[in-house]
């Protein structure tokens, strides 16, 4: 690879570690090439990207958007994941991935500027998804709207039904008397 084959991976692994928040750092060593396009089929299905970089680029590129906490993780054969919006899903996806192919390893990952070891990394991938807690948060704002609109109706429910305890007037044929005039 050329000097400037080199500026251009560098440009673009820079362009993609400042587009995401998150990144993981995967060991592959031992990975057959079979497992390999398997692994990177179930990532992109996931709209995720998986890209196997050398160290020294990764490290440039990582200097250039101030991630240089990721330099001792860079040793060995690594590859990166990365999903731009989800982080969850994909601590998920690569546990999921790391106990069906047994050379896949997650070597740390850096989430919001902070790197997580892999002990964590199956922490966060216990965590619900993205949808359910969007879900549960809008049950929570949802309730007590619905007790509000209850406790707003309640006068006015209350109110129809002593009305409906009200006695009707008998029509027996008999009309109510009315005033005369003296």
């Amino acid at each position: 690879m050329n000097r400037e084959e080199k500026q251009e991976v560098v440009q673009s692994l820079s362009r993609q570690f400042g587009a995401t928040r998150s990144l993981f750092l995967i060991n592959y060593r031992g990975l057959k090439v079979v497992d390999a396009t398997e692994l990177r089929r179930k990532i992109r299905e996931f709209h995720g990207s998986y890209i196997v970089v050398k160290n020294t680029l990764a490290l440039r590129a990582a200097a250039d958007n101030g991630l240089e906490q990721i330099a001792s993780y860079l040793e060995g054969p690594t590859a990166v994941a990365f999903h731009e919006r989800d982080v969850v899903g994909m601590a998920k996806l690569l546990t999921e991935l790391t106990k069906a192919y047994p050379n896949f390893q997650c070597k740390a990952a850096l989430i919001d500027g902070r790197i997580v070891p892999p002990s964590e990394i199956q922490k966060i991938a216990a965590l619900p998804s993205r949808e359910v807690l969007l879900s549960k948060l809008v049950f929570l704002l949802k309730a007590p709207l619905q007790r509000l609109a209850g406790v707003l109706k309640a006068p006015v429910r209350d109110l129809a039904l002593a009305l409906k305890q009200v006695p009707k007037p008998e029509s027996g044929g008999a009309e109510p008397a009315s005033e005369q005039e003296p």
